[in-house]
Parts: C-alpha cells; sequence; structure tokens
C-alpha cells in the first residue's frame, strides 16, 4: 500500500509541477466552482462503476487494486483539473477534501470499528425470525445515540453468529443496513454527520427527535414488517431443508448465558461520542485553527475531536484481551476497504459537490418533497454531509419568516424535516451511501455470507426502501 500511495503522489507531484502555479482567495474558488464543466463528474462516474462493475467480471483483480484504481480515477481528475486551474487551486481542493473531510471522516470509522471490536457479546442467540427483528430493533433504537456506524459496529457481529445456521442470510445483512446503519440514527445529532452539521449551525439538539420521530416509526414498523415476512418464510424453507437454531446450542443441548467481554470499552465509546460533541461546541473563534495552506484550515474543533478518537482507539487496543477480539473474529479488513474505496470518492466527487454548491439555488426547489428526493438522492451516491449543507442553504435562502431560526437563514419546519430525513434515510440506497453499508458488508463477507453486487444490493433497496420513501412523501410531505 506504501508503494502505491508513493507513486501516485509521485505521479501527481510530476503533473502538478508542470502546472502554473496560482494562490486563490475565496471568491477566485467560487469563479473556479462556476467554470467547472458538468464533464468533470466523469472520474466520479468511473470510480462508482468500477465499485459496480469490477467485483463481478474481474473479483481478484478488485480485491488486489480496489486502491489502484480508486487512485488512477483521482488522477484523472485531479491532473486536467491543475492544467486548468493551477496548482494552488488543484492542492487546495485536495487539502480540503483529503485532510479536512476524508481524514476526519476515516478517524471516527476507525476509532468506532476499533472500540467496537473490543466489546465481544457472549452466549447463545438464536436466529428466528422474532429474535432477527428483535436484535434489528435495538440496533435502530440504539444508532441515535451512539451513531450508525458504533450501533452497526457493536451488533453486526452477534447477528450473523445468530445466523450462522442458516445457509441464506444476506437478507438479514441487507435490513441491517437499511435500518441500523441508516434510518435508526435520525433522531440526534450523534445518528448521523448531517444532522449534526444541522446542530451546528443552529439546529435544536433534540429538534430531529421529536420532529423525525413519527417518520423513523412509520419506517421502522413497514421495514420490520417486511422483514419478518420474508425471514418467516426463509425460516421455514431452512427448517424443511434439516437446519435448525438449535445448532447452535452446547453439546449437551445447553445455552450459552449472555454476557459482555470487554464491557469498559463502552467508556472508549463514550469518549468519541464526546469528541464529536466537543468538535461542534467549543467555542473557538470562527475561522481559528491549523492553517494548513490557501484558505484551508483544520478547525482546533477537529483537530482535538480526532486526537481523542485516537486516543479512545489506543486505548481500547492497550486494554482490551487479545481472546476479546479474537470472538469478534477482528482484524482490519473492513476498515481498509472502506478507506481504500472512499479516498477515491472524496477526491472524484470534488467537481460534483462544487456544481451543486453553484446551481443547488436554481434547481426550483421550494416543496418540502421536492427537498425530500433531492437531498435523498443525490446523498445516495455523494457524502450525505455536504449534500445536507448544500440544500440546508437553499432552503434558508428561501426567505421564510416562520419555521427553524439557524445561522443560513430561517428553515421551514417541513422542509428541514425532508432534508434531514432525505440525508439520513436514503443512505441506505448504496453501499456507499453511508460509511458503515460497506463495513457491514465487508465484515459480513469475512464470515462468508455472499452479499449482492453494489447494482444487486441497489435492486433490493428498489424494491423495498423505495416505496417505504414514497409512502413517507405522502404522509409527511404532500
Amino acid at each position: 500500500m506504501k508503494r502505491v500511495f508513493r507513486l501516485f503522489l509521485g505521479v501527481m507531484s510530476v503533473f502538478l509541477l508542470g502546472a502554473q502555479m496560482v494562490f486563490a482567495d475565496e471568491a477566485a474558488h467560487e469563479i473556479v466552482n462556476e467554470a467547472l464543466p458538468i464533464w468533470s463528474i466523469i472520474p466520479f462516474v468511473g470510480m462508482l462503476l468500477s465499485i459496480a462493475i469490477f467485483p463481478l467480471v474481474r473479483p481478484e483483480f478488485w480485491e488486489k487494486n480496489m486502491l489502484k484504481v480508486a487512485l488512477a480515477w483521482s488522477l484523472v481528475f485531479i491532473i486536467p483539473f491543475a492544467f486548468k486551474f493551477g496548482i494552488g487551486e488543484a492542492w487546495f481542493r485536495l487539502i480540503e477534501s483529503v485532510v479536512l473531510d476524508f481524514v476526519p471522516f476515516i478517524i471516527l470509522l476507525f476509532g468506532l470499528f476499533v472500540v467496537a471490536g473490543g466489546i465481544a457479546i457472549k452466549g447463545t442467540i438464536q436466529g428466528t425470525p422474532k429474535m432477527n427483528v428483535l436484535l434489528l430493533f435495538i440496533g435502530t433504537a440504539l444508532a441515535s445515540w451512539v451513531g450508525t456506524t458504533g450501533a452497526a459496529m457493536l451488533l453486526i457481529r452477534p447477528v450473523i453468529r445468530a445466523n450462522a445456521w442458516r445457509e441464506k442470510k444476506a437478507h438479514v445483512v441487507i435490513f441491517f443496513i437499511f435500518l441500523v446503519a441508516n434510518i435508526g440514527g435520525s433522531l440526534t445529532p450523534l445518528g448521523d454527520p448531517p444532522l449534526f452539521m444541522g446542530f451546528q449551525r443552529g439546529v435544536p439538539f433534540l429538534w430531529t427527535t421529536t420532529h423525525l420521530l413519527p417518520m423513523l416509526i412509520v419506517n421502522a414498523v413497514i421495514l420490520l414488517l417486511v422483514f419478518f415476512i420474508l425471514d418467516n418464510r426463509n425460516y421455514k424453507k431452512e427448517i424443511a431443508a434439516g437446519r435448525s437454531p438449535e445448532e447452535l446450542l452446547g453439546p449437551n443441548g445447553e445455552k450459552e448465558k449472555l454476557s459482555i467481554e470487554g464491557a469498559h470499552n463502552i467508556i472508549f465509546l463514550a469518549m468519541i461520542i464526546l469528541a464529536v460533541i466537543l468538535s461542534g461546541v467549543l467555542p473557538f473563534p470562527e475561522g481559528s485553527g491549523l492553517h494548513l495552506f490557501d484558505e484551508a484550515t483544520l478547525p482546533w474543533g477537529t483537530l482535538i475531536e480526532m486526537l481523542l478518537i485516537l486516543l479512545a482507539a489506543f486505548l481500547s487496543l492497550k486494554t482490551t484481551k487479545k481472546s476479546t477480539r479474537e470472538l469478534n473474529e477482528f482484524n482490519y479488513a473492513p476498515i481498509e476497504e472502506v478507506a481504500k474505496l472512499f479516498i477515491g470518492i472524496f477526491i472524484t466527487m470534488i467537481p460534483a459537490l462544487a456544481i451543486l454548491r453553484v446551481h443547488g439555488a436554481d434547481l426550483g426547489l421550494t416543496e418540502p418533497w421536492q427537498m425530500f428526493w433531492s437531498t435523498g438522492v443525490l446523498s445516495s451516491f455523494l457524502d450525505n454531509t455536504p449534500t445536507y449543507l448544500v440544500f440546508l442553504q437553499t432552503a434558508g435562502a428561501l426567505g421564510a419568516t416562520e419555521g427553524v431560526a439557524t445561522s443560513v437563514g430561517t428553515i421551514p419546519v417541513l422542509m428541514l424535516q425532508a432534508i434531514s430525513a432525505g440525508a439520513v434515510f436514503m443512505g441506505a440506497n448504496t453501499y456507499i451511501g453511508n460509511a458503515p453499508n460497506f463495513m457491514v458488508k465487508s465484515i459480513a463477507e469475512e464470515y462468508k455470507i455472499k452479499m449482492p453486487s453494489f447494482f444487486g444490493y441497489m435492486i433490493w433497496s428498489v424494491a423495498i426502501l423505495i416505496p417505504t420513501f414514497i409512502i413517507d412523501m405522502i404522509i409527511f410531505f404532500l
């Protein structure tokens, strides 16, 4: 991996040094945003198609070379960009995307992954339809308070072990992604990063708890009911084939009592949650931080957050028994896969987000249902945090006099509900819509569960989630 990064930096440096040196200011950055043509998103589309197609047609090549592919698409974007707009602008965009966005993102995921991987839930849990519904319900309820990543990493392994007796269990993981890794994180700013960005801009902490709870209940009831029907049908097929959850019992038919190993890691999990909260509430002057390049500045709150998260991960690794992590079959492969893919996604989506920032207000989105689908569809493929912010600013510029007072303007209640729900709920539409999705998929595959491809997963989401979101639109936004 180090060789690949060195090659990437070397190639990029050679081309960038051949580009003109330009140091920009904020106004110049906006001029560049306006000048970006729509075809500049081709590397991003190429990145998405690589994620979708390579695992199907060249799985071995993809497994060994996904980082090379991600960095290659990054070069396809950044080299022409540097020649067109200058080396200064190119370095600014790279630093803004990689250092200010990707690095805090991956450190948070890494911290939650390491800490949650040190908590092992022992005991016999039999994956019957009723028990699976209960596990999904617990994960959904937990996600808003420890984050979708935290809840997903805590519960995915117990869910997989509970269903180890089954031959077909990918549907359990798919619904786990729907509910625990996405929809469940809608009630507080701790649940999903877009809501935290809203909190930083003046949306009250418990606003989403009261205003999105009815939607969460509707979605959870629909999805858990659909899941139970599907899981019960599959359960009967497994029983008819001679398989049984009794296979999980001990040699004498006894159940192992439920217990938790590594429970002290809950302290480190709380430490990570505190770090996230502090990054948004510490009273640092606006715009202050570690100056990196041009207008790019790493806020002090973000720096403190990253250091605290890394400290929590370090303490977890040092204080958790090796045997506890072995119970979870813990390894770094899932977080490595997310890091390799998402660095390419973060770099190649630079023009897509820039174009959206420039033209978001020109889309004619004046109705809540329009905001719900626009925010949601784009959040399915782009990072949902900047997408949320673009549409939050768009809604704040509509000139409303009643609603939620934020730093970007007063936003009508229904409009804010639509933007919030779209950003959080529809991250479940694709594997890349929310980072926990890919981590859950990767962990499931570590346990030899055959998960659907990128497009295969989207067949599930289109068939099950889109009708559910249409119901949301009819009930809440029309």
